[in-house]
């Protein structure tokens, strides 16, 4: 097997690296910061803005999966925890006893709306201000491409069924 892997050559290994580094870094530092600021783990603020985006800031609990491209299991014990600190609700839906409708609660529109405000700016001062408009451009080309490819995989496409 090893005899037939295609290696990394060295520029190819440098930016492979460097992507590590950089997800690993950023993904860090803004984690640390949401939890230092705002008692919110980055897994919490993304559930909050997903919800805050939506339409009567509910949707299904497939329909958050699916977004956030989550096993079941994670995302049922993220939201037994979030639902225990008040920043969202469950009810069973209605049109599908499989699953339930989670909704934004007040005290987590609260939360969003309070941490955003920081947390953008903290995207901003570690990541998007080192960019040029172009190169911020090449690399959503970049990334869209890479997701495309995954998903189109299978492996990682988004849940079926709740």
């Amino acid at each position: 097997m090893a005899e037939n892997a295609r290696w990394l050559n060295a520029e190819e290994n440098r930016a492979w690296r460097a992507f590590l580094r950089t997800r690993r870094l950023l993904g860090a530092r803004l984690n640390q910061q949401l939890l230092r600021d705002w008692g919110l783990s980055e897994p919490e603020y993304e559930i909050l803005v997903v919800l805050s985006e939506h339409p009567d800031r509910r949707m299904t609990s497939l329909e958050l999966r699916c977004r956030l491209l989550w096993e079941k299991s994670r995302l049922s014990h993220q939201l037994r925890r979030m639902e225990l600190r008040c920043l969202i609700s469950r009810a069973p839906n209605p049109d599908d006893a499989r699953s339930a409708i989670v909704s934004l609660t007040a005290e987590g529109l609260r939360a969003i709306e309070q941490a955003a405000p920081s947390h953008v700016a903290n995207v901003r001062e570690h990541f998007i201000d080192f960019l040029s408009q172009e190169e911020l451009a090449i690399l959503t080309e970049i990334c869209e491409r890479v997701v495309d490819h995954l998903l189109a995989g299978g492996e990682l496409s988004a849940p079926e069924g709740d």
